[in-house]
């Protein structure tokens, strides 16, 4: 049995658990527990705290973890980075308050920097020689320049909105940050096993993301032209259809590729196209 440890709440706990689902794990989510196991796959879900995962991966409590990049960089403990996975993204950023003249990092030089992320910014301020002070807060650091508390935040940004509330803008982005997923160094054979086979899972659920299965019907005097046109994955399946002189052309297309080459397969006489979403993409 391999335990993974996720957050309690939020968008990470959302995503991370659509993720297992689409990955085909079973869980009795409804269920107001601190210990789930899976119904169908060797896991059991611990739900913790973001910042207790990576100690908790680190002392053996939990196998394996998955966290914000930031609360990996932060925490520093003997953990083995396995795979960055692609969703939750945000970044630590510095900001000041909205009405401050910014000419470059030097202005952070001898100001009180309010953040929930010491470790970071110690790093950031050493490497880029500057001398401030770090006030550690736990939640609402971006009210700190508000009442008196600080010169500056460094903090999570997503969207922005909570520092254009605040009266604050971004002016140095120090990292950027997405789910990790992270795992004790000691793991036996038996639960790398059971990781290695979950991990074959999420790609397989990841590499079928904003891609699209594609068919068509195309002239064969055009079809070398048409081939040439598509960006898919390998090599097109052809196929001939009972009409003469006409193939069956089916490709693998990023989505944002498609509207891309669209008017050019009509231009050279593709008809019937039919774009299909992927659920599952094995390569």
């Amino acid at each position: 049995m391999l335990r993974i440890a996720i957050q309690t709440k939020g968008r990470l706990h959302e995503d991370t658990m659509s993720l297992l689902a689409e990955s085909g794990i079973k869980l009795d989510a409804g269920k107001r527990l601190l210990l789930i196991p899976s119904r169908n796959f060797p896991i059991e879900i611990l739900f913790l705290r973001d910042d207790d995962i990576p100690q908790s991966v680190a002392g053996g409590v939990a196998d394996v973890g998955i966290v914000g990049e930031n609360e990996f960089t932060e925490k520093k403990k003997s953990v083995r980075l396995v795979k960055r996975l692609g969703f939750s993204k945000c970044r630590l950023s510095l900001a000041i308050p909205k009405a401050e003249s910014y000419n470059g990092n030097s202005w952070f030089n001898g100001k009180v920097i309010a953040t929930s992320y010491p470790e970071i910014l110690r790093d950031y301020l050493k490497s880029n020689n500057l001398k401030s002070d770090i006030h550690v807060i736990t939640g609402s650091v971006e009210i700190a320049p508000g009442i008196g508390l600080a010169d500056a935040i460094f903090d999570i940004v997503s969207s922005g909105g909570t520092l254009v509330a605040n009266h604050l803008k971004e002016v140095e982005v120090v990292m950027k940050s997405e789910a990790v997923l992270i795992a004790n160094p000691d793991l036996t054979e038996e639960k790398q096993a059971i990781l290695d086979e979950l991990l074959f899972r999420i790609e397989t659920v990841q590499m079928a993301e904003d891609k699209k299965y594609v068919l068509m019907n195309v002239p064969a005097e055009n079809l070398e032209q048409i081939i040439a046109e598509l960006p898919g994955m390998r090599s097109p399946t052809v196929m001939p259809l009972a009409k003469e002189g006409w193939f069956s052309l089916h490709v693998v297309i990023e989505e944002k590729r498609f509207w891309d080459i669209i008017g050019k397969l009509k231009t050279l006489g593709a008809e019937g196209i039919l774009a299909i979403p992927i659920e599952k993409m094995i390569v």
